[in-house]
């Protein structure tokens, strides 16, 4: 059974970035008793619940809202953001018991031009993380895009550098994602894939994944799917909001899919064109 739930309260983004596969669906806000029920079916399934699949949840107008139902129902909330709209969250997201990391996907300076100076968008992460470490958050800055936009990375981090490094005694530590900056505070380095699309190559059809046994996705229209790659619902395996998520994952599509990966025979069209299975090496046994 999956113990993570990938929650998309929001698929809309305030940006356009080359890396993202963006997605077709209509743009959708979730409602606070959509959201409520939705967190509730996913309570059973760990304690973790991440605030995104697609889209900018720091859009979300009821995102403080959701962080208290979040709380309430136990959660410890993991939330994803390109970086633009901290400096408008800030209060909210420190104030939160329940955000326990965000992640500041860095790598979106690749269509912030049109939101924010570079420096000023490096500067505002760079302090909110620091501001989310003192509140006792877990703060972990991504560059997802390694073998693509190397050098302006490479200038992020030495940016990096200039801000955090002001204590001799606290040097940068490697770790097996890239780096511990300070305490609560990391660097994550990933290497550039393609995402899924049932348009796109064949990549394999022999390979395990990590879907449906390590996470599911709720899609901000309460379909749920595999993964939290699976931009435009193409696996819709049911909605939260007609059926409860246990017998959505006792469903025939989902158990096939669950037994494809076992067996590594891969028959949903989009997992056979899934770029991340074939980086991250899931064919090899």
């Amino acid at each position: 059974m999956p113990n993570k739930v990938f929650l998309e309260i929001t698929n809309a983004c305030n940006l356009s970035c080359s890396f993202c596969h963006g997605t077709r669906r209509k743009i959708r806000f979730m409602e606070t008793d959509e959201f409520r029920r939705a967190a509730a079916e996913a309570r059973g399934f760990g304690e973790y619940l991440y605030f995104h699949l697609m889209g900018e949840p720091l859009l979300h107008p009821m995102l403080g809202e959701f962080l208290s139902i979040a709380g309430e129902l136990g959660f410890k909330v993991i939330l994803t953001t390109n970086g633009t709209l901290l400096g408008r969250c800030e209060d909210v997201l420190l104030a939160s018991p329940a955000l326990f990391k965000i992640s500041i996907s860095l790598h979106s300076f690749e269509a912030n031009g049109r939101e924010v100076d570079f420096s000023t968008y490096l500067d505002g992460c760079f302090d909110f993380a620091a501001k989310a470490a003192e509140a006792g958050k877990i703060a972990v800055m991504r560059l997802w895009n390694r073998g693509g936009a190397d050098e302006l990375n490479r200038d992020i981090i030495d940016r990096m550098h200039e801000y955090f490094d002001n204590d001799e005694s606290s040097p940068w530590r490697e770790i097996y994602s890239g780096y511990k900056i300070r305490d609560k505070v990391f660097l994550e380095w990933g290497e550039k894939f393609d995402w899924p699309d049932e348009e796109g190559d064949v990549c394999s059809e022999s390979h395990s994944c990590y879907g449906l046994r390590d996470q599911v996705g709720i899609l901000s229209d309460g379909t749920v799917v595999p993964c939290c790659l699976d931009a435009d619902g193409a696996i819709s395996l049911g909605n939260v909001f007609e059926q409860p998520l246990d017998e959505i994952l006792a469903s025939s599509r989902a158990v096939a899919l669950n037994k494809s990966f076992e067996t590594r025979r891969i028959t949903e069209k989009l997992c056979q064109r899934c770029g991340y299975a074939k980086l991250k090496g899931y064919g090899k046994r």
